[in-house]
């Protein structure tokens, strides 16, 4: 519950302009716990519920670091500079 509590608080604070190098670090981090799940998910002779609570959390960090990156990437988006004439999507 501290932990919640103090996310929560140290999140709401951080200016908008810091959010995009947040999300790419908090992404790294995820990754780093993606690498835990498979290696956990992967550990021969252990019993199956380690290998089923292995594979779920592979799964929601793999979901998790995915969304990251989208939402990082259409944050991005929003700082480029519009082409007169053009739409953002053009340079894809």
């Amino acid at each position: 519950m501290l932990a919640v509590f103090v996310g929560f608080e140290v999140i709401s604070k951080v200016p908008t302009m810091l959010h995009t190098p947040l999300m790419s670090g908090t992404n790294a981090l995820h990754g780093i716990v993606l690498v835990g799940a498979m290696i956990v998910a992967g550990l021969s002779g252990d019993a199956t519920d380690v290998t089923v609570v292995g594979t779920v959390a592979v799964a929601l960090a793999t979901v998790n670091v995915v969304g990251g990156f989208l939402v990082t990437d259409r944050m991005l988006q929003m700082f480029r500079k519009r082409e007169p004439g053009g739409s953002r999507d053009a340079d894809r």
